[in-house]
């Protein structure tokens, strides 16, 4: 395979995976926060917990959760496919030396 396609087809890995992470990482915290609302005794924690997600969310997506949690996903993805294109930089300076 070209030394294009390789990068192509790892940019394109990188950034999906940089952008499902976090809407992974955060959609455990949310699912975890509504399993503890469910326990007796627990329920005040579970409520306080989701409800200050869904606000950390609403923050960054303007005033809806689905929006910020979008934004995250995004700019984690963009960041993932910077470090790719320096590492395939950086790759192809050492290689030429």
């Amino acid at each position: 395979m070209s030394l294009v396609s390789n990068l192509i087809r790892s940019l394109l890995l990188t950034t999906f995976l940089s952008f499902i992470m976090p809407i992974m990482a955060i959609g455990t915290l949310l699912a975890a926060a509504f399993a503890i609302a469910h326990v007796p005794g627990l329920t005040a924690f579970g409520r306080i917990g989701s409800s200050q997600i869904w606000e950390f969310l609403a923050i960054f997506g303007g005033g809806y959760p689905l929006q910020g949690i979008l934004a995250i996903g995004f700019s984690c993805g963009m960041v993932g496919c910077l470090f790719d294109l320096y590492n395939f930089y950086l790759y192809q300076d050492l290689r030429s030396q």
